[in-house]
């Protein structure tokens, strides 16, 4: 999902846009250009900006990148002049740095021992000290990434004589903040995640022509599954693990990791067939729709869902409720970027260009409609309005997830906390402003327990304002307000 000012409708604007997505690949005698093409296009929901593949062929690393979706960037004359027995690669979504090729990933940094390529999902909150020592290591920044500060950081920690091993931990013991990364470098493919593990990572398997099998990282499950690879786990919080021709090795390289995982990638982000701990997310968010309708019940006729990421939430609402579930809304799934103006009336009805209502199903009916979450909440207002102007009797509206109050420093872009709609508004302000007839969020308690996990395992600071790896004072001031009304 990439933001785009000139144009309202080219995703959902009362979102927040995506983390990015990353790929690593170590794969003997296979086209590992090809299959991180795959893992990427599988990738491509978590961010739509740039593509990048880099592949290692002994000591010489072959790249491409450039802005645009998976399919765009890549074609096949392109794929062919990157061989390699191991690859890494990167979907971008931009939280820091601006929307320019030079900040597509990999990044690519030259040290003594060869070149590395580094790809990044998530964000540090401690760049500009990282980069200010790189300053005092002499270093030539390209871009304006956090991405390319890790990459530099790793790249003088070999240049001062350590070893491949030794220099990714000494540079990221440097690093605070979010980071799953993949790693390529002549001797193979590095995984690794900060230690709270933010943003997802997990490892599998894949069959080669050779006796051994490969082995691939990715930011989610789905991107295992296009290529045919076999899940074997998560890549722990604080862990670093190589993969190459002698197989794989693990180091926890972090000893004071502590998991917390961003709870926004179960609810949101991640795709619905993608596994964490041990199920599909759409079987959590079918879960958590059974505990909202538990929560906040509706005396309606039909239950509906918010294409695609709310379909999940509703049906569990409905069989829960033991309402009926409709389709209500159609999507339009070849809405993309796009630079063409659209007309004055076409604005005003904006929402219609993504979702279009199915007025004889809506029509004299009392409905719930049921969404991830609200952020802004200026997709919800428009969204209201269009299925009263379908016929529907009542909308009652309930959210899958609890208010977001709070904005995200750790690789999802949202707004200022100004702009965050629960921020500054009561839940009955927030009903009044986007048009329903009753509206309701998941509890916080009901969000976490749904996980069949531990609670403290889960990053939910988008809902508490409670950060689990400190935010400096500079940063804070940056998005938070200095004081809150509701």
């Amino acid at each position: 999902m990439m933001p785009n000012p000139s144009f309202p409708f080219d995703a959902r604007p009362d979102k927040p846009e995506e983390a990015c997505g990353v790929f690593g690949i170590y794969a003997p005698n296979e086209d590992v250009a090809k299959l991180t093409y795959f893992g990427l296009y599988a990738l491509q929901h978590r961010g739509q900006e740039s593509a990048g593949i880099a592949t290692f062929q002994g000591n010489r690393v072959h790249s491409y990148k450039d802005m645009g979706l998976v399919s765009r960037v890549f074609n096949e004359d392109i794929l062919k002049k990157l061989p390699g027995d191991l690859a890494i690669g990167h979907n971008r979504y931009s939280t820091t740095g601006s929307s320019h090729v030079r900040n597509a990933q990999p990044a690519l940094v030259e040290t003594r021992l060869g070149t590395l390529a580094l790809s990044h999902n998530g964000n540090l909150v401690n760049t500009r000290e990282l980069r200010e020592e790189l300053d005092r290591r002499s270093c030539d920044f390209v871009t304006s990434s956090d991405s390319e500060a890790i990459a530099l950081a790793i790249g003088t920690e070999v240049d001062s004589g350590k070893d491949w091993t030794e220099a990714i931990v000494s540079a990221l013991k440097l690093c605070r903040g979010a980071f799953s990364l993949t790693i390529g470098t002549p001797i193979g493919v590095f995984g690794t995640r900060d230690p709270n593990g933010v943003r997802p990572l997990v490892l599998g398997t894949i069959e080669t022509d050779t006796p051994e099998d490969g082995y691939v990282f990715a930011s989610e499950t789905c991107g295992l599954d296009i290529i045919g690879a076999r899940y074997l786990r998560s890549v722990r919080p604080g862990e670093l693990i190589l993969v190459n021709e002698n197989g794989l090795s693990s180091l926890q390289w972090a000893d004071n990791s502590s998991p917390k995982l961003c709870v926004f990638e179960m609810i949101y982000f991640a795709r619905p067939d993608s596994v964490m701990n041990a199920e599909s997310l759409y079987s959590y968010r079918m879960r958590i729709g059974t505990v909202l309708a538990k929560e906040s019940p509706a005396d309606v006729d039909l239950v509906i869902g918010v294409p695609d990421s709310g379909i999940p939430a509703a049906i569990g609402y409905s069989r829960e409720s033991g309402i009926s579930y409709a389709e209500g809304l159609i999507k339009n799934r070849y809405v993309g970027r796009t630079f063409i103006q659209p007309t004055q009336h076409m604005r005003e009805s904006g929402i219609r260009m993504k979702l279009n209502p199915l007025k004889d199903v809506l029509e004299g009916q009392r409905i719930v409609i049921v969404d991830d979450s609200i952020v802004r909440g200026t997709t919800s207002r428009k969204l209201v309005k269009a299925l009263r102007e379908a016929g529907a009797l009542e909308v009652h509206m309930r959210v899958s997830s609890p208010p977001v109050t709070h904005p995200c420093f750790y690789g999802i872009d949202t707004d200022d906390q100004e702009q965050l709609i629960a921020a500054t508004k009561s839940i009955e302000s927030i009903r009044a402003q986007i048009g329903v007839d009753s509206l309701a969020y998941l509890s916080w308690q009901g969000m976490l327990e749904a996980t069949g996990q531990d609670p403290s395992s889960f990053c939910s600071a988008c809902f508490t304002g409670s950060y689990p790896i400190e935010i400096p004072d500079r940063l804070k001031q940056s998005k938070l307000m200095l004081e809150t009304t509701r």
